[in-house]
Order: structure tokens, then sequence, then C-alpha cells
């Protein structure tokens, strides 16, 4: 389905952002890699979505309306078999209650390092791309830094020089320096997702884990102007 699509469906259901699900398609159509994921509807596609990807996964509660997934309880990690994963289904379900769109089978993604990557549209910049440190450390340490759309290379590569805790992105506990290349179009894509789609307000890509020297989307919100 084209993004334009997408974003349209969801402005006339009225919907205020993504699920996480189309989220990441969007991310995709920017060539933004993302953890290998598909939407299921029920237990048995759940089953067969999760023997493709091949155990450990992860499920969770997809829903343009339960946006803060961790908070709200609705997202099961390291399932490891049939049994769990029936489960974990269940539950999901139970506290997601009507609000959901269907449940993700995601891949593990495993990595030591998790970065953020995000957009907002600032009322005086405009679309603004924004990088740092990820995972439970972004709202505590803050340590992100921002630039205007559109980004040139440059401007890619000075935002990962900026940020305090850079060295992460160097070799890590034995695992490969970040694929700066990688994560620098990440970015650049970022800006442009800013200035080609207007409907879209804001992306927050947190984590954004680094499996080996790759930086991989393993959770992703679209916002949507209302």
């Amino acid at each position: 389905m084209e993004i334009k699509s997408i974003i349209s469906k969801s402005i006339e259901r009225g919907d205020k952002a993504l699920n996480e699900y189309d989220s990441k398609k969007v991310l995709q159509a920017y060539s933004i890699p993302v953890a290998m994921e598909f939407i299921a509807k029920n237990v048995d596609e759940a089953k067969s979505f999760a023997n493709k990807i091949g155990y450990p996964i992860v499920l969770k509660g997809a829903s343009s309306i339960l946006t803060h997934k961790t908070e709200m309880n609705l997202v099961e990690l390291g399932i490891e078999d049939d049994l769990g994963l029936e489960e974990a289904y269940h539950a999901i379900e139970e506290r997601g209650s009507s609000q959901l769109d269907g449940m993700l089978v995601q891949e593990m993604v495993k990595g030591q390092r998790e970065l953020v990557a995000g957009l907002i549209r600032d009322q005086q910049f405009g679309p603004c791309v924004m990088f740092g440190l990820g995972g439970i450390f972004t709202e505590v340490l803050k340590d992100v830094t921002f630039r205007g759309a559109p980004l040139k290379r440059k401007d890619a590569f000075d935002m990962m020089d900026e940020i305090r805790s850079k060295k992460i992105l160097d070799e890590f506990r034995g695992k490969p320096a970040v694929d700066k290349n990688v994560l620098a179009e990440i970015l650049i894509n970022l800006g442009r997702i800013g200035m080609e789609q207007d409907d879209i307000v804001e992306i927050d890509i947190n984590p954004l884990i680094v499996k080996e020297d790759k930086p991989v989307a393993v959770d992703a919100l679209v916002v949507l102007y209302k």
C-alpha cells in the first residue's frame, strides 16, 4: 500500500497516528531499515508468522490509539515457542481490549547499542531531524541533536559527532563500529519524509538498535496532523 493511501485512510478514520506496522511501512518506503515483522489478525496467523521469522520473537499489540505500548503492557519479549506465543497473544488481546488493529509479530533484534532518531515540525524552522542516544536513556540523559531538513551528508555526520555519547558509535564491547554511512542515510531520509509528506507532523524511532554494525528501527511511531 502506498504511503499516501496509508496516511489518507488513517486521516479519514480520524486517527492521530499510524500504528507501528504502518509507521514502519512509511520508513521502509524511504529505505530506512526496519525489523522483520508481520501483522496477524488471529493466533494461527501469528504462529505461522513466528515460525517464518524463527523463534525467539517479540509480540506487540498494534494500535493507532494505544501508541504507548510498553506503558500499556502491550509488548511481550523473548517468546520461545508456539505455546508461549498463544499465551502472550491472549494476554495482550485482553489488555488492549477492542482498540487493537492486529498483533505485530516481530523478530528479536539483538544489540547492546540503542539510538534514537526522528522528525519534528518546528513552527520557526519547519521539519527538523533528531538523533541521539536511545532506549531508556533518551528522556533521562537528553543526549540528542537536531538539524533542519533537508539534510546533506555532512549534516548527518556532524549530528553523529555532536552527541556527548558519540563513542558508542565506535567499536564497542567486541562489536564493530556502527556503519555511519547507513546511519547517515537514515537521517537524510527522515529529512526527506519531512519535506515530502506534509501530513506527517512527527516521527519517533526508538530504539534504533545497532545489530552488529547496522542500525535497525525496532519501534516506530508516525504522528499525523489533526
